[in-house]
């Protein structure tokens, strides 16, 4: 399944789905961090080299009231998660992206990148359940989007605005409705489906598949019915994504980028020339739907709330692609919000009428906040 489990340093050892290998023990600070996170039910832990350890608990960093680690310290702890191959793969790139498992924290993201020649890493904390779509805050229509037999839905957002989370939850969705092959490919797997309707194949980078462009280009031979693309980045992972999605798979991907338009004129502008037309023809005909979302922080403070729009791909959004004339999608979703669409600001401000977000957030996310004020004058 693409992810080890590594041993507490006080416990006995949990072994993983991967037991072929020597499994590492981890550091003794590190695992004391991994803990603490739980109980503060924080969504991320940062080590750094002359900082004490960084919480992010409901999108705010917290400190540790501690002492900072030094650069050897955090590179220990960084390298005790890694397995040879791992490690010199580190070393050769100077960045790398894994998940394991901790008997107590679960399921975790370990990005490792560098600083001053030291190892540092940032965590994130996956989960061990998929949430309902009422406790996500997602909307209906994309249940409706998930059923579509083929086409392409996209899911984009900012780093940390739970792209990965609404990923998994229509993965879990079309895996108890529907008699299928579900492929994904992920850097890394952060959630491990079980086959229920369908069967479930995921596979990691660099532990199942060489290269993610390689892993795409082989999953259309592996015969699935849907695609799932942790994220698409480039101009090859791209035009897989459509092609897949115009012979009949559907498929979902992620990817970064603030907005519903923006994230067209990110697949659009990464071709030229004639590969730029024919992407053009292959979005207009296969996008079904694209949902950008954000979280934003409670009127407690004590959790984060998701805001969304959501473009549902119709006939009007369809003409607009074809011609390049992105800057009047938000115009066409305006005027189809009976059949649900959802602008960013309808979301926002609904989110501030029941009491969800404070209003200064709402207005600090607005795509027009002089609208927005007048809106809520009015």
């Amino acid at each position: 399944m693409g992810f080890r489990e590594f041993r507490s340093w006080s416990g006995p050892p949990h072994r993983g789905l991967i037991a072929a290998q020597e499994l590492p023990v981890i550091h003794p600070s590190l695992d004391r961090l991994l803990v603490g996170a739980v109980e503060l039910n924080a969504s991320d832990l940062h080590i750094v080299a002359g900082v004490p350890a960084a919480f992010r608990v409901t999108g705010e960093i917290i400190l540790a009231d501690e002492d900072a680690f030094d650069a050897n310290t955090v590179t220990a702890m960084s390298y005790s998660l890694l397995t040879d191959a791992q490690r010199l793969k580190f070393e050769q790139d100077w960045e790398l992206c894994i998940s394991v498992k901790h008997p107590r924290a679960g399921r975790i993201r370990v990005t490792l990148y560098r600083r001053n020649g030291a190892a540092e890493m940032s965590l994130r904390f996956c989960g061990e359940a998929v949430q309902t779509r009422q406790e996500l805050g997602l909307p209906p229509k994309l249940d409706e989007l998930a059923r579509r037999p083929n086409g392409l839905i996209l899911i984009t957002g900012a780093t940390g605005s739970g792209k990965t989370t609404t990923l998994n939850y229509l993965v879990d969705l079309i895996n108890c409705e529907r008699r299928c092959k579900i492929l994904t490919i992920e850097d890394p797997i952060e959630f491990i489906h079980e086959n229920r309707r369908a069967i479930i194949v995921q596979q990691e980078v660099l532990t199942d598949v060489r290269s993610f462009n390689r892993a795409l280009i082989h999953a259309l031979r592996q015969d699935p019915d849907v695609m799932v693309i942790g994220e698409i980045r480039d101009h090859e992972a791209i035009a897989t994504a459509l092609t897949a999605a115009e012979t009949g798979h559907l498929v979902l991907a992620t990817m970064h980028s603030p907005g519903v338009t923006h994230a067209l004129e990110r697949i659009i502008g990464v071709f030229e020339g004639s590969a730029q037309r024919q992407v053009i023809l292959q979005l207009a005909n296969t996008l079904q739907g694209v949902i950008a979302q954000d979280l934003l922080p409670s009127v407690d403070r004590m959790k984060r709330v998701l805001a969304y729009e959501l473009m549902l791909t119709n006939h009007a959004i369809r003409t607009i692609i074809r011609q390049n004339e992105l800057h009047h999608v938000y115009n066409v979703m305006q005027t189809h919000l009976r059949d649900g669409m959802v602008l960013m600001d309808k979301c926002l401000h609904d989110l501030y009428s029941h009491a969800l977000i404070s209003y200064d957030t709402a207005v600090s996310k607005a795509k027009h906040p002089e609208r927005f004020q007048i809106q809520d004058g009015s």
